[in-house]
């Protein structure tokens, strides 16, 4: 009888101890698991614009995508024979998707002469420098193919424009004035203030814009019929070239937002 109550007690025993095991384990799995899901919202939460590449990937990325994509993307992205890199042709078909998809798709049919051909390590450069000229910021570590699906990409990002120097893409107003010859000039013009190419005419929010104390030359004008907008209050865009003797502008478009010019 000792020995049989002696068997049960042992039994009991050693379930007892498998049950308390058995929670302990399944208390650890549970803390793994947790832990786990924690780490994975972390990283579903990582979006383009955290700083996922550095400054150094997309310079190197900027002289692999001149020499690889230019001649089909063009050298500002906007595309020529493949489509846009940047603004709301990458946001159409890249926006809400981890950056896996961007970078497979470069890594796997670019450049079209030769597909799959210039290494992860390059393709995760030319990935960088997109992000850059979309807007997005560099951060403190360099984009890596593992930490590719657990970024998102976002709309992208205005760039902040530069500063105006010379060979800047500007907007400017002023009056049409004939000049010597046959020159054409913006007299009384405000300050020219740097523009994106791509972005749209800002003309009709300017005929209240004021006046200012700038002559520019316009280099082309008579291509845009000029004698039908002399003295009007014109709105130009184009390229500023910037010259000891005076400040020069190429045309991209001239409309006409007064027909007086006054403030």
């Amino acid at each position: 009888m000792r020995n049989l109550e002696c068997g049960m007690w042992n039994s009991w025993n050693s379930w007892d101890t498998f049950q308390i095991l058995n929670s302990k384990f399944l208390i650890a799995v549970s803390v793994v698991a947790a832990s786990l899901a924690v780490a994975a919202r972390g990283q579903e939460s990582k979006t383009v614009a955290d700083g996922v590449y550095t400054e150094a990937q997309a310079t190197r990325g900027a002289a692999s995508y001149n020499t690889a994509c230019a001649n089909c993307h063009r050298a500002d992205l906007t595309g020529n024979n493949g489509p846009a890199l940047r603004d709301q042709r990458f946001a159409r078909q890249f926006a809400g998707k981890d950056l896996k998809t961007f970078f497979t798709k470069t890594a796997t049919t670019m450049p079209r002469n030769a597909p799959a051909s210039l290494g992860d390590a390059v393709y995760l450069d030319i990935v960088a420098y997109v992000l850059k000229e979309n807007g997005f910021p560099a951060g403190p570590h360099e984009l890596t193919t593992e930490a590719l699906d657990a970024i998102r990409v976002l709309p992208t990002q205005p760039k902040a424009l530069p500063p105006v120097g010379d060979f800047s893409y500007v907007e400017v107003v002023g009056c049409l004035t004939r000049g010597p010859g046959r020159a054409w000039l913006l007299t009384h013009a405000g300050a020219p203030v740097a523009t994106a190419p791509n972005s749209s005419s800002n003309a009709s929010s300017q005929a209240a814009a004021p006046l200012g104390t700038e002559t520019l030359h316009l280099v082309d004008a008579m291509a845009y019929a000029p004698d039908a907008h002399n003295g009007h209050k014109m709105y130009v865009r184009g390229l500023l070239i910037r010259m000891p003797e005076e400040q020069r502008m190429t045309i991209s478009a001239l409309e006409m937002v007064s027909a007086t010019c006054k403030d």
